[in-house]
């Protein structure tokens, strides 16, 4: 009886060993999030409320080349990594002269050599761009994009704020910056 206790004692605690060498290690295009205005609480002004937030993951450059390659010219891409990028309007807003209700989009972009397509896509939920359906699209704008003097090497959306409740959605990654503004 010792021996089966003993056996069963042993059993279990290698079987919990083997669990715990299958856990998933760190992701390399790790999520980040991007509010607008900053939520930082020293950045916060009395009054200031979230007009936009920005779910995505942050893919590396890796001595790659990016823009073109990478991320190729002419096709959608999910705007970040892994899963699709997730837009939130928690009020109404103009994007880049369009309007846009209040929710949840996707995020994608198609690059371009001078400008890049901005959409937003009602699809939530799924990995990547694969499942991208464009009659699910509920507001596509085009915004320019610039070089930087100075490479960037992991893919970063940042917010910065304009005068008179108007700013501008950047797209930044390599030497690429894509300015999308809004007003709200």
């Amino acid at each position: 009886m010792k021996k089966f206790i003993l056996s069963v004692i042993v059993v279990l605690l290698f079987s919990g060993i083997g669990i715990a060498q299958n856990f998933a290690g760190v992701d390399k295009s790790p999520m980040d999030m991007a509010y607008f205005p900053n939520n930082f609480a020293h950045d916060r002004k009395a009054g200031d409320e979230a007009i936009i937030r920005v779910i995505y993951s942050r893919p590396q450059k890796n001595n790659r080349e990016v823009i073109g390659k990478l991320v190729p010219f002419g096709k959608v891409w999910r705007a970040g990594a892994n899963e699709a990028t997730e837009i939130k309007f928690y009020k109404d807003v103009v994007l880049a002269g369009k309007n846009v209700k209040a929710g949840t989009y996707s995020l994608f972009t198609i690059a371009g050599e001078k400008e890049w397509t901005i959409i937003l896509n009602s699809d939530l939920d799924y990995w990547g761009a694969y499942s991208y359906k464009d009659q699910n699209d509920v507001v596509r704008v085009t915004a320019p994009s610039g070089n930087l003097n100075t490479t960037v090497e992991n893919f970063t959306i940042q917010f910065d704020k304009g005068d008179a409740k108007q700013g501008v959605m950047k797209l930044v990654w390599e030497n690429t910056v894509v300015e999308v503004p809004f007003t709200y």
